[in-house]
């Protein structure tokens, strides 16, 4: 027999994550009830993921889990934030045992990670789809945001750029004769959310952004947002040795520039604040390189090897754009 809502709702998800002392009430009432720390803003991001469009129904359950609460946590990362708590809204075509059992093991694996409660949500029946919203704290001197980019500001990158992007087009079949390792595959499902990078930025970068849908497009939402513009290098560009194969054999420069689902954290810094951004970075243990800078005139330009200014590198993914 199928298990009912409420059934599914306490075997798999009522004790995922916590207890964190500011849940007053969690799971399993109307309201979460919940206690936000004095002097600090509550920062608040939602996503959410369809089955045909973010990710294709052979996908493993237990990385999908760890991916639809890695995604809303990479954007609390880029507000500096401190992760607290989560809801999640499941609606799912049946009541599928073993697949709910793997999806809650990868979700509730990272939340525990990051200190996460899951304290509310809802289930329902139709096509696969996963909405999470997060919830954490940012110090209201030290929160990072969008519009604060200034013309002579540096231009960071963490880790990797445009592994999820390849692991996607050769897993259609698409492209180069590289071959899809663990390692480029888990950068595809199973992101990791650079918290403790977007917690060491805050107080020292000026703006900041996850990288979700492509770096033009990313970075085209700070300068837009700061009315400013950048001036980037492809041969400053942070590649994985696959990334990298990638490129000499195929000259595609797309997959690091709009490749999308890298989940690192782009931001911009004043240049007095290299040597102490570099030191936390490394402390972290995390790759890190400057990629660019802010300029006052608009848009984005990028610089090949060559010298030459690359064309066409515009825009990312975009839900309603022209095919």
């Amino acid at each position: 027999m199928a298990a009912s809502e409420f059934e599914l709702i306490e075997t798999y998800f009522s004790h995922t994550g916590g207890p964190r002392e500011d849940v007053v009430l969690g799971v399993g009432d109307d309201c979460a009830l919940l206690q936000v720390p004095r002097g600090q803003l509550l920062a608040v991001s939602i996503d959410t993921l369809v089955e045909g469009i973010h990710f294709l129904a052979r996908t493993d359950p237990e990385a999908l889990g760890h991916k639809a609460l890695a995604v809303n946590l990479s954007d609390l990362a880029a507000a500096g934030a401190t992760p607290a708590w989560a809801t999640l809204a499941l609606t799912l075509p049946e009541s599928d045992t073993a697949w709910l059992e793997a999806f809650s093991a990868g979700f509730t694996a990272l939340a525990e990670r990051f200190g996460v409660q899951l304290v509310g949500g809802d289930t329902t029946r139709g096509p696969l789809t996963i909405t999470v919203q997060v919830h954490g704290f940012a110090d209201p001197a030290r929160v990072l945001r969008r519009d604060r980019a200034c013309p002579g500001d540096r231009i960071g990158i963490t880790g990797s750029l445009g592994d999820a992007a390849l692991a996607l087009k050769l897993s259609a079949g698409v492209g180069s004769a590289v071959g899809i390792d663990r390692a480029l595959a888990d950068r595809l499902h199973r992101p990791l959310p650079r918290i403790d990078e977007g917690r060491a930025l805050a107080g020292l970068a000026r703006a900041a952004i996850d990288i979700s849908d492509g770096l033009m497009a990313d970075l085209g939402h700070i300068c837009s947002q700061s009315g400013v513009g950048a001036h980037i290098y492809t041969d400053l560009l942070p590649l994985s040795g696959a990334v990298a194969a990638h490129i000499k054999e195929t000259g595609d420069w797309s997959i690091p520039l709009t490749g999308g689902d890298d989940y690192e954290l782009c931001f911009t810094a004043r240049p007095q604040l290299t040597g102490k951004i570099e030191a936390e970075m490394h402390r972290l243990g995390c790759g890190f390189s400057w990629i660019g800078e802010i300029e006052k005139q608009p848009g984005i330009r990028c610089q090949g090897v060559s010298g030459d200014l690359l064309k066409g590198m515009v825009g990312g993914y975009e839900h309603f754009g022209t095919p």
